[in-house]
Order: C-alpha cells, then structure tokens, then sequence
C-alpha cells in the first residue's frame, strides 16, 4: 500500500481517487455543492503530501485516509436535497425563500428539530474537516516546515473553526429584534449558502482580526482589574484594517459592544470581571497578572489560552451561552458576543454602501 501511494499520488491536485482507486463513490451519481477543499486548501494538502512521500509514507497514508474520509462525508450529504432547490413535499412547495422566512420566526429554546438536515450533518463536516486541518498543523510543525509554512496551516484551520463559529454568529443574529428585518432577512440567506456550501465569504475578512484580537490578550495582563486603556492598548498593539477600526470608534462606546470586549480580551464572563474589580477595589490594588485571578476569585480560572484552537471556541461558546442566557433573563452585561457585534457591524455598512450606490446612481 505505501509503495502504491508514493508511485501514484497526483501533488498538481487533490484526488482521493487516484489513492484508492474504486472505492470512492462515483462523482457521477452523487454530487454536492459542499466546498470540500478550496484552491488554497488544496495548495497545502499537496505540499504536505509532497514532503510526506519521503519522510513518512505511514503519516501519509493516514493523512490520506482522513482526506478521503472527509470527501465521503460530503458525498453523503449531497444525498439530501440542496436548500436552494424548489421541493414539494405533501403538497408543500419549500424553497430558499421559505426556509428564509421560517429561518426569521421567533422561536424560543433550541431550534435543531427547525433546522434542515442538511444544515445538521453539514456541521459535522465541518467538524471531521477542522480535525483533519489540525492534524496537519501538527504534522506541519513536527516536519520542520518552515515558520511561515505553519502558520499558513494554523490560518487555514482557523477559518474552518470561524465558519463553525459564522453560523452560530448567523443564527444568533437572526434573534436581534434591533437589527432591521431586512438585514436580518439577508442573514438568512447567507445562513442558507453557509449550509448549502460549508464555506462564507464574511469569515475571510473577520478571521484575521478576531484572531489579532486573540493573541493581543497576553498583553493586556498588566491591565487586569482595572479594565484600564483597553481600548488604546489595543489600537496601539495591533496594525488592525480600516473596518476594525471604524467598528471601534463607532460601537466601543455602546455598553454591550464594551461589555462583550472586556469577556472577550480578559477571558473571564462580565459577572467575574465585576467581582473582581470589586476585590481589588477593596483592597486598593489597581492592576494584577492573570496567574493572579484565580487566587483572588477563589476559584480556578484559566486565563491563557495559546495554541490550542479548540480553546478559542470553547471560551466562544461560553460567552455566547452566557449572553443567551442573560438576554433571555433580562440582566445586566453583554447580551451578545463580540463576534456578533462585529459581524452585524460588518453587515450594517454593506447594506448602508449598497443603498447609498443604488441612490448615488
């Protein structure tokens, strides 16, 4: 098997094919509009396998193995219908237009029974994919890739979890009764094309800053307590892009959006930080390092977060159960996550650019 794979594999192209030969269902009979690989994907995936051919055949055929893992997958899903069709069930004509619609009624508690199935399993491939990215990173970074070659796996796995973390984004959104319906309605629609392809064009512009944001958190350690000059700390740190900055500007001052910031940057939920600003306050202590905040909260908090891209989606869902939570209760902090700040900031200026184009015409 591994002097098949190192005379046979194709490195112009990624095709699970040519490893396995029949076993692959035919593209033919099933289809799926599903992204599997992008172009830039698929540069990295053959540059692995490339200095894999010689280094380690054994780490090549398992990587190869979870590739094609994650192409079947996405053969499977295209057995269900494609959300952007035209079905008929029962006399029921379902189209994109009325799942968008149903996407915008207000329903309280979990909405998976509400969901297409599509919708569902297509997480799931997301899920197989970000671990077969992740394990390439590590491979990448135990082969002696050079440091910018690691960083464009680490990137890439990046934007497979920030994608995850758009739909979440998305469906949150879609509950925000202070965004206009027909934003909200456009919200939809990009929900539906995330399902139906696994892949949104908003997560390439987004991805660079939340991550820049990330890592600028290990400086803001001397910070701790006080809250102090976040905002000029951070614009200071970090060559962010012009839209970072304009959302700054124009939303840092809205409680919510500062709010959701501080959980953002310090990693610790609203109701920790004002408990321990009112620790320190009492003890007159303005600032403290983060190995520091859980001797003072009583309790074990962990507040450095490196490497592991898992970590990051973890705090995320935190914070965004956390929101939830508080806006269904009606209490005091962020009701929702900085990621939904920033997005909903994003998609405001594009319909505001789009109206004033069509009225500057």
């Amino acid at each position: 098997m591994k002097d098949k794979l190192a005379n046979e594999i194709e490195f112009t192209s990624v095709d699970i094919e040519d490893f396995y030969g029949d076993d692959v269902p035919s593209e033919d009979k099933f289809s799926t509009d599903i992204i599997v690989l992008t172009d830039h994907e698929k540069q990295l995936v053959n540059l692995l396998f490339t200095r894999l051919k010689n280094i380690s055949p054994e780490t090549l055929e398992g990587l190869a193995n979870r590739i094609n893992d994650v192409e079947r997958l996405a053969k499977d899903i295209a057995r269900f219908p494609s959300l952007l069709h035209r079905q008929t069930f029962s006399h029921e004509v379902q189209t994109q237009h009325t799942l968008a619609e149903s996407l915008l009624e207000h329903r309280d508690g979990d909405k998976i029974l509400h969901l297409p199935t599509k919708a569902i399993l297509g997480k799931g491939f997301l899920v197989a994919k970000f671990h077969a990215f992740a394990s390439m990173t590590k491979i990448a970074k135990n082969s002696n890739f050079t440091t910018e070659e690691v960083a464009k796996y680490k990137d890439a796995t990046l934007n497979i979890m920030f994608t995850l973390m758009a739909e979440d984004v998305y469906l949150s959104l879609l509950e925000d009764p202070t965004i206009h319906i027909d934003i909200r309605r456009e919200i939809a629609y990009s929900l539906i094309l995330l399902w139906e392809h696994r892949s949104d064009q908003n997560v390439e512009s987004i991805a660079p800053v939340l991550n820049s944001v990330w890592r600028a958190r290990r400086k803001l350690a001397p910070a701790f307590g006080t809250m102090v000059g976040t905002s000029e700390l951070l614009l200071l740190s970090i060559d962010m892009d012009d839209q970072w900055r304009q959302f700054m500007a124009t939303k840092l001052g809205e409680n919510d959006v500062s709010t959701a910031m501080q959980e953002y940057l310090f990693g610790l939920s609203y109701e920790k930080i004002l408990k321990l600003k009112d620790i320190l306050r009492k003890k007159g202590i303005s600032a403290i390092g983060r190995d520091e905040v859980s001797t003072f909260l009583g309790e074990k908090i962990q507040t450095s977060y490196e490497e592991d891209f898992r970590s990051f989606y973890i705090l995320y869902s935190v914070r965004r159960d956390d929101a939830a939570a508080r806006k269904r209760m009606n209490l005091t902090g962020p009701h929702q996550t900085l990621e939904a700040h920033y997005m909903k900031f994003i998609l405001e200026r594009a319909k505001e650019k789009q109206h004033n184009d069509i009225y500057a015409k």
